[in-house]
């Protein structure tokens, strides 16, 4: 290894370092994962082990609104306890609209059809999803669109890698969902929340983590302030 080679080495390392933590910020890690998976997995076995509707759906929304008190009280982020608690609601007040246990799940299908189109759509369009999503956590914002273009393909193949596994998943569930046996299509749904989460996180570490760096426009703005805040002190003196 020559002395030019080890800087490249060290900052590919601190770029996948970045990458790795950026991502866990930004999709939860695993205390997101649980929070996703729990109230589902309270309702399907509730549900199997007494086929009662109201008291599976009150479990799972209990338990929902406890993780939102957890995380308030340990003075953490709830954006994902929040919206699990949302996506619970809905699926409680659906299920109980229509007396139908596979009807609790419907939102949250409904959801992932959409956000796998979304992705799909917003790639195609020149804007992929996965760049506003952690644009602003890797301080870039949407300095990827125009002034770095190998982390907009990187970004690219990301959104697209998210939108082509979520289709996948409601290809299977929703056939599930219309001629399935309600138990079987709760447990099926609950095994496949994580597996493609996963593989879609991991594609999308592997995508950035060979991509250029972000560009810092935070830093770019205090640099830039800092710089004329000096140019103003300097000015007089040199008159």
């Amino acid at each position: 290894m020559t002395s030019l080679d080890k800087p490249t080495e060290d900052a590919q390392r601190d770029a996948r370092a970045v990458t790795e933590a950026a991502l866990f910020e930004a999709f939860g890690g695993l205390r997101g994962m649980i929070e996703t998976v729990l109230p589902g997995l309270l309702f399907v076995t509730i549900y199997t082990i007494n086929k009662d509707l109201h008291s599976a759906a009150i479990a799972a929304l209990g338990v929902s609104i406890l993780l939102v008190v957890v995380r308030l009280v340990m003075k953490g982020t709830v954006k994902h306890a929040f919206s699990g608690v949302f996506g619970v609601a809905f699926g409680v007040v659906f299920a109980m609209m229509t007396g139908n246990a596979k009807d609790f799940y419907l939102p949250g299908m409904l959801y992932t059809l959409g956000l796998a189109l979304a992705y799909l759509v917003t790639t195609l369009a020149g804007v992929p999803l996965i760049g506003l999503i952690l644009g602003p956590v890797f301080k870039e914002n949407l300095s990827w669109r125009t002034r770095n273009p190998g982390r907009k393909k990187a970004y690219a193949k990301a959104s697209y890698a998210w939108g082509l596994i979520l289709l996948a998943k409601c290809a299977i569930l929703f056939p599930l969902y219309w001629w399935g046996d309600t138990t079987q299509f709760g447990w099926v749904l609950i095994a496949l929340k994580i597996p493609p989460f996963l593989l879609a996180v991991w594609l999308t570490w592997v995508f950035l983590a060979k991509a250029p760096p972000p560009i810092d426009v935070f830093a770019e703005m205090e640099a830039a302030e800092k710089a004329e805040r000096e140019g103003k002190s300097v000015a007089p003196s040199a008159e």
